[in-house]
């Protein structure tokens, strides 16, 4: 109860509560990751059982529509007579899945080479910043095209059908190290003079024992924040893949397969099997993006 009450006392409280428009995409971030999450316990349908799918219920309308609309499916179906809705909630969770693990991988990684390129400095310093320099010139979704082509060269189909999950995060979590990279190896930079590094150094305490107790806590700062903000350029560029074919497999469908899949029906009037996902991902991004942009000024000393 202290813990709690402390929070409740914080300026980041204080900070969250005066601002609605956090508030409201914190709200709406929770909708979108409830709804995922809870997707078989509260889902209408589950629309990748084959046996609970009518294909004479295909191209339905939303249920507002008069005419030809059913209560049971809120949002329409598709051209399979998969629940709309439970196809965005469904999707919802591979995007997220893949979002979230992507940018874990590739804190884990940026920080790792910031830390180590900053505390030791010299060549090794200078060959992992020109590394993450190289890579900075190319944009991120090629070189997540370029990693998934490769392995789908590499590896047979069957093979790379199982593991196109754990590629597409690879892909997408391998192109966004440098960023973390480079800032934690200028905190470290500024952290590593300090008196407190000095003087565990002085009482003969290991480097990797200085960088993980001492150096890596003071960082994480900065890291928090731009892994909050690349949690919505992680799952943007998981949509990107699955809307161009080269994402998750079609057995396991993200928003991006589903906007894809509705693109083709887009223009014969089945309008709302690529739009209502479409919003849904909009939705989701953008509160995403929204919480990270006021969790970089709340955690900023000089805006308070």
């Amino acid at each position: 109860m202290s813990a709690i009450a402390r929070a409740l006392d914080s300026d980041l409280w204080w900070s969250f509560r005066r601002s609605p428009v956090t508030v409201v995409s914190a709200v709406v971030a929770l909708v979108c990751v409830l709804g995922a999450v809870l997707a078989p316990a509260i889902a209408p349908q589950n629309p990748f059982d084959l046996a609970t799918l009518n294909l004479s219920d295909a191209f339905k309308p939303p249920a507002w529509d008069a005419e030809a609309g059913d209560a049971a499916y809120l949002l329409g179906t598709d051209d399979q007579g998969r629940d709309v809705l439970s196809a965005i909630m469904y999707g919802a969770r591979v995007s997220l899945l893949v979002g979230v693990c992507a940018v874990i991988f590739s804190t884990l990684l940026g920080v790792a080479v910031g830390l180590v390129a900053g505390y030791l400095g010299g060549a090794a310093d200078s060959v992992l910043m020109r590394i993450a320099d190289i890579q900075l010139t190319f944009p991120s979704i090629l070189i997540a095209l370029l990693v998934d082509g490769i392995v789908r060269a590499a590896l047979p189909r069957e093979v790379h059908d199982q593991i196109a999950l754990f590629v597409v995060i690879f892909a997408i979590g391998i192109s966004a190290w440098p960023q973390f990279a480079r800032t934690v190896r200028s905190s470290t930079l500024v952290e590593r003079n300090k008196e407190y590094v000095l003087a565990a150094r002085v009482i003969g305490l290991s480097r990797p024992h200085i960088m993980l107790t001492h150096v890596l806590p003071n960082v994480l700062g900065p890291v928090l924040v731009i892994a909050t903000l690349n949690l919505g350029g992680a799952i943007l560029s998981e949509a990107t893949l699955s809307f161009l074919g080269v994402g998750v497999p079609p057995t396991q469908p993200s928003l991006g397969t589903l906007i894809r899949i509705g693109n083709d029906f887009l223009f014969s009037g089945e309008w709302w099997i690529t739009i209502f996902p479409g919003l849904a991902l909009i939705a989701m991004v953008l509160s995403v993006n929204l919480l990270g942009d006021w969790l970089r000024d709340a955690l900023n000393p000089r805006l308070r």
